[in-house]
């Protein structure tokens, strides 16, 4: 068994776990438009706990966003980096606009080199930090043009201390490459699990010397077998509506249930994800690794329980060149309707 991966954040040199900590879910419930934006209920004390036990389990990489729970998971995270911010590595995102009172998503926002700055300085108060390792664009389909004068700025920031590098979260490949003819752009975080291979944005990321950082790992939960053909998230739950927000990303659920496609796919790979005694879930974060060695999931979380068996991935390690290709064959002759 392979324990304690590491990969390095692009060419930065920043070396961290192979797996990271996704932190959406602690942020606890956000709405856009009455609309649920968050994973349901969360509690504050298990979520802190759910960190610590994660990075004593070995995981040194935090991912986050200002818009989770409308900076409520930044300033959780807070509380758990306090005293060793130097051996952690901290990421979180900017471009979504939120009102931290109402907790509400807000639509609409100009990303301007103006606002990039006001957003990190408010993420670094949050986080009681002073500077963030990788800082990332949250608009998977903003224009280039303003894309280009949010590099600019983020190359500014590099210069200036206040981050140590920055990416792009975004599916477009396009956009990734133009974010990466940045200096210090160091990754792409994109969705990336057995169901979505994500060929081109991998390719990118070997070209250009870019970390993987891959959300959706799990398929939003799908992937760790709790769900069947019966089974419907709470109205709570951002899971409940994502067929209506007409996004590829949210490509798991329809109408608050798991695509009955999917679970059947999951059936038929099933043995191999458990082989050597995993989880499901450990089986498709160990699918990620054998996938490239640039990859670094970052499964979200809501109790102590689910970090730990996502951490136990670590001392499994990727799936072999011959499992990989029999659920590549496998997932051939089940086709997705």
């Amino acid at each position: 068994m392979e324990n304690n991966l590491k990969r390095k954040l692009g060419h930065s040199g920043i070396e961290v776990s192979a797996m990271g900590l996704g932190c959406w879910a602690i942020g606890g419930p956000t709405n856009l438009q009455s609309l649920p934006l968050g994973w349901g209920k969360v509690e504050d004390a298990e979520s802190i706990r759910a960190l610590e036990k994660g990075i004593e389990m070995g995981i040194n990489f935090i991912d986050t966003a200002d818009v989770y729970g409308a900076g409520h998971s930044e300033k959780l995270i807070s509380q758990v980096i306090k005293g060793r911010r130097d051996k952690l590595v901290i990421a979180t995102k900017f471009g979504m606009g939120y009102n931290p009172q109402t907790k509400e998503a807000v639509l609409g926002i100009k990303v301007t080199p103006e606002y990039t700055r006001k957003a990190l300085e408010s993420s670094l108060a949050r986080l009681k930090t002073d500077y963030i390792d990788l800082y990332q664009l949250h608009i998977a389909n903003l224009n280039l043009e303003a894309a280009g004068l949010i590099r600019d700025t983020l190359e500014d920031l590099v210069q200036e201390g206040k981050i140590r590098g920055y990416g792009w979260s975004t599916d477009d490949e396009e956009r990734a490459a133009f974010f990466a003819d940045g200096d210090n752009c160091i990754a792409v975080q994109h969705e990336l699990n057995v169901f979505v291979g994500n060929k081109k944005i991998l390719k990118l990321c070997k070209n250009r010397k870019l970390a993987s950082i891959n959300r959706g790992p799990l398929a939003m939960g799908v992937l760790t077998g709790k769900y069947n053909n019966q089974s419907i998230v709470p109205e709570d739950d951002c899971r409940s509506i994502v067929h209506l927000l007409g996004d590829e990303y949210y490509m798991f659920f329809e109408e608050g249930k798991p695509k009955s496609a999917l679970l059947k796919k999951l059936e038929a790979i099933g043995e191999i994800l458990r082989s050597d005694g995993r989880t499901l879930a450990q089986g498709a974060l160990s699918w990620i690794w054998g996938k490239n060695k640039r990859t670094i999931p970052i499964p979200g979380f809501k109790t102590v329980k689910q970090v730990e068996e996502n951490a136990g991935a670590l001392e499994f390690g990727p799936l072999t060149e011959s499992q990989m290709a029999e659920i590549k064959s496998i997932l051939k002759k089940e086709l997705v309707h």
